[in-house]
């Protein structure tokens, strides 16, 4: 509703509506939380949507307007579980609170309203709640801005529930592909982008989208916010920004801080990133790879999955951004590889720093809520654990091992481990007790003998049953009424209940004089006297003292912490370091893997490859070990791969296999391998399945041919491409002549190392022709009729593909595979697939018996001109363009022969 419609609205409404609809009207688009005693309740549309969202009943409260007023709630003690549905239905939520006690508010009068306003934004990429998270994997927020000026792009990104802060410039060309490695939750963008391409890319992350004024988005104003921010006079020191770097980062900053309200997020000092740093995989290339999930949507057979042997949550986030993007600096490599070399050598060192590190609570996060007013005290116990186990880490790892010493990553982190703000450390032991509330407001976190003052209160407030019971027994005494009772409730506070029987000895002298009556009801007359009064005033001013005091006690120690928040946030960095290559060191030494040669040569040598889920499998359900095999590929030599063989024999498998380890050698891992040296690939390219795209109406084979054209436009020489069965979605013409295009197209322009996975033969011929191309095949071994895989990649050329084989063991009916077997004895008699359909029905009659042959001896015919001609070719002197020709020839003489 526009402004005026909520003036309008507000006169005719209660003062509570009113209320509501002026706080609705400050926060468009948002569903607004409205706190009324122990409930959200929201009403109007925003009633109907969260009840179709959520499943909830709705039901009506009073009428606005001459119409009833729609009315949904959630309680508060279970809110978390109804925003996370809210939010992943995309919806953002305004959480409006009281902000005074219901008995302040009586003050003013009787239909005073509670005052209330909004605390908080929710929306995709500001949780902090655990309950909201994953806490394996990052919540980012992106913002992409551009500068009109120099058509400049920068994508900034935050996460601000463990601190991270970083900008990137990106280019029209690599958006996608940035946006597939951080998989933001949210991302805010200029309202009225220009580019169309630009959106669309945006729209397929699948992430929240929040379009800004572009204004917001102005770099002076941006510049100046992160300079208030960060408390600098310039933002040099964090780096060189440019002016769309500068306006992203300042406009996700300053959304950031309106999402809090007031509150402020613990953030790094922003970071540049250079995307030539990091490897480039596309998401369609992520998704065939299936490196974070698989096809089906799965994590557990996952390459994440496999690697993950971390046993701290900020380590497999760490791990989990490693993984999507892979290093391109051979040196940033190597240190990290030494890393994990320290800990696989160190087996006794990695055993017991895994030990510690397990002790490790997730201290970025409790940071965070700790900053934005949303923490505990088990936050706070958090950050005392984890600086606890930082201790003990960082002496193990200052001792002499009689192996070699800690690698320059390692060391870096050993350094922050050892400057840790041991007096902030003192006093969370000091305070903290065992059993801890989930908030601070439910008080008794305080050690007892911290605060004698706080122990007195607390000795008052807890003795009240003591207290209460022994006055209890003297009133009984002394009126001689046995059934006399103390009592409580909020209306009355303390009181003492008889019987109306016994109620006229204290209505007499003398007693009459000490107890006063207070109320009477159907079965007993309530009185006080001034001693109870007292004593009740004693007892709830002890009891408000004490969480008064605690309250103190957590806001100093909050603020103790959020001082020391960047030797916390690089502590939590260093831990995550070490955790990471500890549980990669793990890995290798279990699964026998090895370290990896990476350098700036255009190699892929990899001897004895494996695939390392399939591996873990095989393992897992203890089968038949996984086949190892090689892939040489070099500039200088053979750089693409034809490799023929049948369905089911592992092709695939082994074109994911070697991504699979470019991929984890440039993170910083070993690979599943005897040997590995591998030179530095800049983009990594799959092509591998079939998909179509309904939404956007694409085929299956308009699919393939778009990621075919992005490899083809954008592979380099230190590209690597994996290509599976090109060409496969048309006709087998069209589609070979296709796949021959691309294998020269990649030979000739791209020079990109390649493995080329085809069913087309034909395309073998290349191997002669193309000094960079050789020939591949997986072996297979046929056994009574039936095909045996042995999935061992060796030279040269598959005799065919068996597919009649590979249907008999999917379980085709027993009659469509002999039928298939007729119909190919006899399609390999014709000159070219498809001639002769008429010959062929009648060869091959449905329903009938075989022909009877004729017993007359066949009569030898003239050749025809088609045979002659074929008598006439050589083969081994035809191009694999005059090949191609001929067979247009071949088939135009075949039509105008006679039938």
């Amino acid at each position: 509703m526009n402004d005026m419609n909520a003036q309008r609205d507000a006169v005719a409404a209660t003062p509570m509506m009113a209320q509501y609809l002026e706080i609705k009207a400050a926060h468009p688009g948002c569903l607004l939380f409205y706190r009324m005693g122990d409930f959200y309740e929201l009403f109007f549309a925003d009633a109907e949507a969260a009840s179709r969202v959520l499943g909830i009943a709705l039901t009506k409260r009073g009428r606005h307007l001459g119409e009833e007023i729609p009315m949904c709630g959630v309680p508060i003690h279970s809110s978390d579980q109804y925003l996370e549905r809210l939010i992943r239905a995309g919806h953002r939520v305004a959480i409006c609170e009281q902000l005074e006690d219901p008995a302040e508010a009586k003050k003013r009068g009787a239909k005073s309203v509670v005052r209330r306003d909004v605390i908080r934004l929710i929306t995709p990429g500001t949780l902090t709640e655990d309950t909201l998270l994953k806490s394996a994997k990052n919540n980012f927020i992106a913002s992409l801005a551009r500068i009109k000026a120099d058509a400049s792009l920068a994508l900034a990104f935050a996460d601000i529930s463990s601190g991270e802060f970083v900008v990137i410039p990106v280019s029209g060309d690599r958006l996608a592909a940035e946006l597939a490695a951080l998989e933001p939750g949210e991302i805010i963008y200029p309202d009225g982008l220009a580019e169309p391409n630009l959106v669309f890319q945006l729209e397929a992350t699948g992430a929240a989208l929040t379009p800004l004024a572009a204004s917001r988005f102005d770099s002076t104003a941006a510049e100046k916010r992160l300079k208030d921010h960060f408390g600098v006079s310039a933002l040099d020191g964090f780096g060189a920004f440019t002016r769309a770097e500068v306006a992203s980062l300042g406009t996700l900053l300053d959304y950031v801080l309106l999402t809090q309200v007031g509150r402020v997020p613990v953030l790094r000092a922003p970071r540049r990133e250079e995307p030539s740093d990091r490897m480039i995989i596309d998401q369609a290339t992520r998704t065939n790879l299936e490196l974070t999930k698989s096809l089906a949507g799965e994590t557990g057979t996952s390459l994440l999955s496999i690697l993950d042997r971390t046993v701290t949550a900020a380590g497999a986030r760490l791990l989990t951004r490693r993984l999507a993007s892979p290093l391109t600096d051979p040196q940033a490599i190597s240190s990290r590889l030494d890393s994990v070399s320290f800990f696989v050598e160190a087996r006794d060192l990695r055993e017991s720093a895994r030990k510690e590190l397990r002790q490790f609570p997730d201290i970025e996060r409790a940071l965070s809520r700790l900053a934005l007013g949303r923490g505990g005290p088990r936050d706070l116990a958090s950050l005392c654990a984890g600086l606890q186990a930082a201790e003990v880490l960082n002496e193990r790892l200052r001792q002499p091992q009689g192996f070699s010493a800690l690698s320059a990553e390692l060391t870096q982190a050993e350094a922050v481990l050892s400057d840790r703000p041991a007096v902030l450390l003192a006093d969370l032991a000091a305070v903290l007790g065992e059993d801890l509330p989930l908030n601070a407001r439910d008080g008794g976190f305080v050690k007892e003998g911290y605060s004698q003052e706080l122990d007195d209160h607390r000795r008052l407030r807890d003795e009240t049953k003591q207290v209460i019971a022994q006055l209890q027994a003297d009133y009984a005494g002394e009126t001689g009424i046995k059934s006399l009772k103390i009592k409580h409730n909020n209306v009355l506070g303390y009181f003492i209940e008889v019987t109306a029987q016994n109620a006229a000895p204290l209505q007499a002298p003398p007693h009459n004089a000490k107890f006063f009556h207070r109320q009477t009801i159907a079965s007993a007359v309530r009185f006080v006297t001034q001693e109870l009064s007292t004593l009740e005033e004693r007892i709830a001013s002890a009891a408000n003292r004490a969480l008064a005091l605690e309250l103190e006690i957590f806001e100093r120690l909050t603020e103790a912490v959020k001082a020391q928040s960047h030797r916390l946030s690089a502590m939590a960095e260093a831990i995550a370091t070490i955790d990471v290559a500890s549980a990669l060191a793990e890995l290798a030494a279990r699964r026998n893997y090895v370290r990896p040669a990476v350098d700036r040569s255009l190699r892929i040598d990899i001897a004895q490859g494996r695939h390392p889920v399939v591996e873990a499998m095989l393992v897992q359900k203890a089968e038949t070990p996984f086949v190892a095999n090689d892939c040489r590929l070099s500039s200088d030599d053979k750089r693409i791969w034809l490799l023929t063989g049948p369905n089911m024999a592992g092709k695939s498998t082994f074109l994911r296999q070697n991504a699979l380890i470019v991929i984890m050698a440039q993170m910083g891992s070993f690979v599943p391998a005897r040997s590995a040296h591998l030179g530095i690939v800049d983009r990594l390219f799959s092509r591998v399945g079939a998909a179509d795209d309904l939404a956007r109406g694409r085929s299956t084979f308009m699919v393939e041919m778009v990621e075919t054209a992005a490899i083809l436009n954008q592979a380099t020489e230190r590209s690597f491409v994996i290509l599976d069965e090109i060409g496969r979605g048309t006709a087998t013409f069209d589609g070979l002549s296709i796949a021959w295009a691309a294998v020269e197209h990649l030979h000739e322009v791209n020079r990109s190392r390649a493995l080329f996975a085809t069913h087309y033969h034909e395309l073998t011929a290349l191997a002669g022709r193309l000094t960079g191309v050789a020939n591949a095949t997986v072996k297979v071994r046929e056994w009574q009729g039936d095909v045996v895989f042995l999935h061992e990649v060796v030279a040269g050329v598959a005799d065919r593909s068996y597919g009649i084989q590979v249907a008999k063991l999917a379980g085709l009916p027993a009659p469509v595979i002999t039928r298939a077997a007729e119909v190919l004895a006899l399609l390999e008699k014709k000159d070219e697939p498809g001639a002769g359909a008429d010959s062929l029905f009648a060869d091959l009659p449905l329903f009938s018996v075989a022909r009877p042959r004729s017993a007359s001896p066949a009569v030898a015919a003239e050749p025809t001109a088609l045979e002659t001609r074929l008598a006439e070719i050589v083969p081994d002197d035809l191009s694999p363009r005059d090949a191609l020709a001929l067979l247009y020839e071949l088939r135009a003489m075949l039509k105008r022969s006679p039938q």
